[in-house]
């Protein structure tokens, strides 16, 4: 399982058929998101506990404005590049580390940093293209939920529940 927030159409589409046209070998099975927790297994029979337990992480913060705006790296500790948050930054940490305390989830190994990746583990030209052809990108929209994603073997990552921020 994964918690993130989905980025809406048409933002979320345009991002993810760059990520196909970058070659990144995800871009199909992986809607463009920003994460809140990362991807872990988690026991079926305790879905029920998590989507109570995510509920509560929800109520607990109110819908924001978030801005993607330009690119940025992670390399060369991740070959990864990604469109940037620059607006709702904290209200994205903030949300994220209820979602984490609310689930016991695993602490970060990085630091958080809210984003969309937009190309992953390919070669350096890569990712180098992807960085230059994003980096005047930018979009708005209202963050009003976020979603729980199951991996399924043949559809890749798909969103199970939704939860309302600020619980409505």
């Amino acid at each position: 399982m994964g918690v993130a927030i989905a980025v809406p159409d048409p933002y979320g589409t345009q991002l993810q058929e760059a990520r196909a046209g970058f070659g990144d070998p995800l871009a199909e099975s992986v809607p463009s998101h920003v994460t809140l927790m990362p991807p872990h297994d988690v026991d079926e029979a305790a879905l029920d506990d998590v989507r109570d337990r995510l509920h509560g992480a929800a109520a607990l913060v109110s819908p924001f404005r978030m801005e993607l705006r330009g690119t940025g790296s992670f390399r060369p500790v991740s070959p990864v590049v990604f469109v940037a948050v620059s607006q709702g930054i904290s209200e994205t940490e903030i949300l994220a580390s209820h979602v984490r305390s609310t689930l016991g989830g695993p602490d970060p190994e990085f630091p958080f940093h809210p984003h969309v990746t937009v190309a992953h583990h390919l070669d350096d030209a890569a990712l180098d293209r992807a960085d230059d052809s994003l980096r005047d990108y930018a979009c708005a929209f209202d963050v009003t939920e976020f979603a729980l994603y199951l991996h399924e073997d043949e559809a890749g990552w798909v969103p199970q529940h939704r939860f309302a921020l600020g619980g409505h």
